[in-house]
């Protein structure tokens, strides 16, 4: 996967997202869209942090194909 597609994932998944977000304003997200809505903000933090990956590695004269998603309590847990 090349940065394009990482972007073009990330550009989906912020679609998705203001769909989420705006489909029920005020009404609130039933419990399947606020779940849905978790996995989407989810996917997003995995794949900027597979974009960073893959631009230290560039920046290091690495094989950015080396670099790889990482599993979510990973990810969520730089949050922290």
């Amino acid at each position: 996967m090349g940065d394009e597609d990482v972007f073009r994932n990330i550009n989906q998944l912020v679609e998705e997202e203001h769909q989420l977000q705006q489909s029920h304003g005020a009404g609130g997200l039933s419990d399947a869209e606020h779940e849905r809505l978790g996995e989407v903000e989810v996917a997003l933090d995995q794949c900027w942090d597979l974009l960073r990956q893959r631009r230290a590695r560039r920046d290091a004269g690495q094989d950015t194909s080396e670099a790889s998603v990482r599993d979510a309590d990973t990810v969520e847990g730089y949050r922290q």
